[in-house]
């Protein structure tokens, strides 16, 4: 079982196989999991089943970019020798996960997550009637709770989503936590705290109890987590009993939120596949130098000689991305005043671009030319995956009474 400090320790984090990656996916989500490797035990997937809620008519797409995907993450940066990397659809026990939780799990629940009702707007050119888009934030809950992730990375948009992962695990714990003997095991454990310490658990449970105090709950994690004399299984326990449930058998995670800068793309708006506005990460020079040649900037500069306004071109939000100060106070005098043309204040972008994606196209190269090494780290990274969603299903199925005979 995982002790509540090695849960709090772990991250995880996947991305859909739909399509090359780009420089939006790069500052919006690589860097963040370059950042999070040093200082977590990282799980990284993926996310092919996820792929087909959307894309269930295009396989080939899946298929395609599963391999081109990881060697993209691996050129960005991210460490094999740090971070566990796998095929979603290579670790079965997420999809047994899934499906034994949506045996508690309420219909009104997915019907509410707000993701549900966006996503069918904005892609009414499929047919998302299907059970799979439906439950596909479950789905997510069981990727989450399979590893009993602590830390969850998300933007703003995806923070409902860790909610109802924390929903499920609570229902779950509230169903399936209370053990025969569990109090006994509560007042077991709690002798073993020393009684200076179990008078201050016992005063915290009661103060949560009686008060309502979320101050209670976070000081008893924390008197928990510094025990040595108890078992993984007594602070699972105790964990449970501080919050009035029983044992914590599915932790609930935390919502990461990342500082994921909007990167725009060559019209302005968010760089995405579906405005067909993207550069991507293995980009030739000749075509990233055409692609931001020819991006619109502001329409009031006809001319040469027209005077322009930075706030209304697509290219100034480059220059924010990549461009220092010096640079940035160049392109306003020069754009406010026509001393430079629209192609003068482009030419810097293309350099950092370039310079960007240089290194990154060279990794990626040498990745490409050995597929069984990358391979062999998807294959490590899914043995050790399953490793850990293992132990974890044996512990479902054995409180949902499915242990084998």
């Amino acid at each position: 079982m995982s002790t509540t400090a090695d849960q709090k320790q772990r991250v995880l984090s996947g991305m859909r196989p739909t399509g090359l990656l780009h420089l939006g996916h790069f500052h919006g989500v690589l860097k963040n999991w370059i950042k999070l490797q040093e200082s977590y035990d990282c799980l990284f997937f993926v996310a092919d089943w996820h792929a087909l809620t959307t894309h269930y008519e295009e396989p080939q797409v899946i298929g395609e970019n599963v391999l081109d995907m990881v060697i993209d993450w691996l050129a960005a940066g991210v460490d094999p020798d740090s971070t566990k990397l796998f095929v979603q659809s290579r670790v079965p026990e997420h999809a047994e996960l899934h499906l034994l939780l949506s045996m508690i799990t309420p219909l009104g629940w997915l019907e509410r997550v707000p993701s549900y009702k966006d996503q069918q707007d904005r892609l009414k050119d499929k047919d998302l009637a299907t059970y799979g888009f439906l439950g596909y934030p479950l789905l997510q809950s069981a990727d989450i709770l399979i590893y009993k992730a602590g830390q969850v990375p998300v933007g703003e948009d995806q923070v409902a989503h860790v909610e109802l992962t924390r929903e499920v695990a609570r229902r779950f714990n509230h169903l399936f936590g209370r053990e025969a003997d569990f109090e006994d095991k509560i007042d077991q454990a709690i002798r073993k705290m020393g009684k200076r310490n179990a008078n201050q658990f016992r005063g915290l449970r009661r103060r949560y109890r009686e008060q309502g105090d979320q101050l209670a709950i976070r000081e008893g994690q924390r008197l928990l987590q510094a025990q040595q004399n108890i078992s993984g299984d007594d602070r699972e326990r105790l964990m449970g009993a501080l919050e009035g449930v029983g044992r914590v058998i599915l932790p609930e995670p935390q919502a990461l939120l990342t500082k994921a800068p909007k990167m725009p793309g060559l019209d302005g708006q968010k760089m995405s596949k579906s405005y067909h506005n993207t550069i991507s990460l293995r980009e030739s020079p000749k075509t990233v130098e055409h692609k931001i040649r020819t991006m619109p900037t502001d329409p009031a500069r006809v001319r040469r000689t027209d005077p322009g306004e930075p706030a209304k071109c697509p290219v100034w939000q480059l220059h924010q991305v990549y461009s220092d100060s010096t640079v940035q106070a160049w392109v306003e005098e020069g754009c406010r005043t026509a001393g430079i043309g629209c192609l003068d204040c482009k030419r810097p972008v293309i350099e950092s671009v370039l310079a960007e994606l240089e290194p990154l196209k060279a990794r990626a190269e040498e990745y490409a030319r050995d597929m069984d090494a990358v391979k062999e780290i998807l294959s490590q990274g899914t043995e050790a995956a399953r490793e850990i969603a293992q132990t974890t299903l044996d512990e479902v199925r054995s409180v949902m009474g499915l242990s084998s005979l």
